[in-house]
């Protein structure tokens, strides 16, 4: 026997062929209950689009592209002042992120702080003192429907939060991201946050299910702090979210809101709204967004899971 790269299995009996499939048609057996499954207990639409999609054997699948030295450490000139800006690692109850989130910052340079919202509910923090702040991703209140925003009401119905966090967002020399549960939370704060009118809200996903996925995310040009330099890079960046689907309270808003990161697909469709590529059916696959002024962005994806090379199975 030696390989072959004829897209059919052939079982022979010496000389005498017995039988020969494409492999399509072994795919469509193998693949029919599950589709068939998926048809009854998601959105029919994304299950025969993750179908048609998994049916291209001539896909190229993720396709990494770095329009930077990753090598470069942008951090250097600034460790080498001794300069750590103070960042709050930002987490509410439930929310599982915070270690990867608090390590990235750490090697960025910051000097990253465990902040619960308890913390700041007691006063024994306060965001005046800090430079930076990320609203973790994770599973807040046991990711019930809505977190995100139940998250958020926690700050805007106590007079003291709101107040704290509109003087955080509107000093100049300050940032904030916002990842997954985090994301949904800051897009429900946007009437405090300078620039961030437009932004969307993040709601139920398309295919009605959680997704836990390796999506790709196109940089975009925007004026982010936290992109620099790296438009044009495609990343592959670990997935999971029940509520990530980009809504917006009308079409204009979406014409004016700037995109950050877009998801894409392997062959380098940017805006894609194929299922799985984009996993939740946000519009042009939007998949994070930022202020005007670029110090403060929200989105979907978890980059702090795949942080570096070793994380990636390949």
């Amino acid at each position: 026997a030696v390989p072959t790269s004829a897209p059919v299995i052939r079982i022979s009996d010496g000389d005498e062929q017995l039988v020969q499939w494409r492999w399509e048609e072994l795919f469509d057996a193998w693949w029919a209950t599950t589709h068939a499954m998926q048809k009854l207990r998601d959105n029919p639409d994304c299950a025969d689009s993750e179908h048609a999609s998994a049916r291209r054997f001539d896909a190229p699948g993720l396709q990494p592209l770095l329009t930077f030295d990753a090598a470069e450490d942008v951090a250097a000139p600034f460790i080498a002042t001794g300069a750590r800006p103070k960042v709050a690692i930002l987490r509410e109850q439930g929310v599982n992120s915070q270690v990867e989130t608090a390590y990235a910052f750490d090697r960025a340079g910051f000097d990253a702080f465990d902040v619960h919202m308890s913390d700041l509910i007691a006063g024994r923090f306060d965001l005046a003192d800090f430079h930076g702040l990320v609203a973790c991703g994770g599973f807040s209140y046991g990711d019930v429907l809505g977190a995100g925003r139940g998250w958020a009401t926690s700050i805007l119905e106590r007079a003291a939060l709101r107040d704290m966090f509109a003087a955080y967002f509107a000093r100049e020399s300050t940032f904030a991201l916002g990842i997954c549960n985090g994301c949904q939370m800051l897009s429900q704060l946007r009437d405090i946050i300078p620039g961030s009118s437009y932004w969307p809200s993040f709601q139920r996903n398309a295919s009605e299910q959680f997704e836990a996925r390796l999506v790709a995310l196109e940089v975009q040009s925007s004026s982010s702090i936290f992109l620099r330099g790296m438009e044009g890079a495609r990343i592959p960046v670990a997935s999971a979210h029940g509520e990530g689907r980009a809504v917006f309270d009308a079409d204009a808003d979406q014409a004016k809101v700037a995109v950050a990161l877009r998801y894409v697909d392997g062959e380098r469709i940017a805006q894609t709204g194929d299922y799985p590529a984009n996993p939740n059916g946000s519009p042009e696959g939007i998949a994070g967004v930022c202020s005007r002024d670029g110090r403060t962005m929200v989105l979907m994806p978890h980059p702090e899971r795949t942080l570096r090379s070793g994380n990636f199975s390949w």
